[in-house]
């Protein structure tokens, strides 16, 4: 046997309204949740579904001493009703309005964009001058990395490089005379672990290029790669 369907809140809706349409009396929540089972509607959702007739303003909820009472009359309904239509035939109108205003505006953009040969050699010449403006940007790119100022950037970074290693340098020099100071004993050991660690007797200070990136940069502005 087939479970029955229960009811959905639009239904619980109607037949709590036939409750108050057909009695046309006043009541109180607990006795709407004695007389909601009878119509189907279980009192533990009568509360809920009552509160919803409320906020639609279909229901009127007042409160009188200390209790509050529900009641709904047909031609309080009847004036919702008519309320809702009002108010969706002045939707509706507004929306008539904006659409005449939108399609004037639509006629006034198309002036002047009428279909001609004039028109039609003007997007032209943009089109190639659209693709003319592409090409040169990427040609720019291309040239980037001979930007002088990538160049002058660039011999910064040399020079700061190199006066930190040259600083790493100075520093070795001075814990290696350190060590052979204090540890004379163990001059075989530290050359030995020197050499592990990569330092030969060809280390020292570095030298910068004698021509720096921006030297370079100078030298292709003059005309003068031979200088390179």
């Amino acid at each position: 046997m087939s479970k029955k369907r229960g009811l959905s809140l639009d239904e619980k809706r109607e037949k709590m309204l036939e409750i108050f349409y057909e009695s046309q009396n006043f009541f109180l929540l607990k006795e709407l949740e004695k007389l909601g089972p009878k119509k189907g509607v279980i009192s533990q959702s009568v509360k809920d579904v009552v509160q919803s007739l409320v906020d639609d303003d279909l229901v009127a909820k007042d409160k009188i001493g200390t209790s509050v009472y529900f009641w709904s009359l047909p031609s309080c309904a009847g004036n919702q009703l008519r309320n809702v239509h009002q108010k969706l035939e002045s939707d509706l109108q507004s929306g008539k309005k904006q659409l005449a205003e939108l399609v004037d505006q639509c006629d006034n953009l198309k002036k002047g964009r009428e279909e001609s040969d004039e028109r039609e050699e003007a997007l032209g010449e943009l089109k190639a001058i659209e693709l003319k403006h592409k090409e040169l940007k990427d040609e720019m790119g291309q040239y980037a990395d001979n930007d002088p100022s990538a160049f002058e950037e660039m011999k910064k970074a040399i020079e700061v490089a190199h006066a930190a290693a040259n600083r790493w340098t100075d520093n070795f020099f001075t814990l290696r005379q350190w060590c052979s100071n204090n540890f004379p004993e163990a001059k075989e050991q530290l050359e030995h672990m020197y050499k592990e660690v990569g330092i030969t007797d060809d280390f020292d200070y570095l030298e910068l290029p004698t021509v720096l990136p921006g030297t370079i940069g100078n030298q292709m502005a003059e005309g003068n790669p031979e200088g390179m």
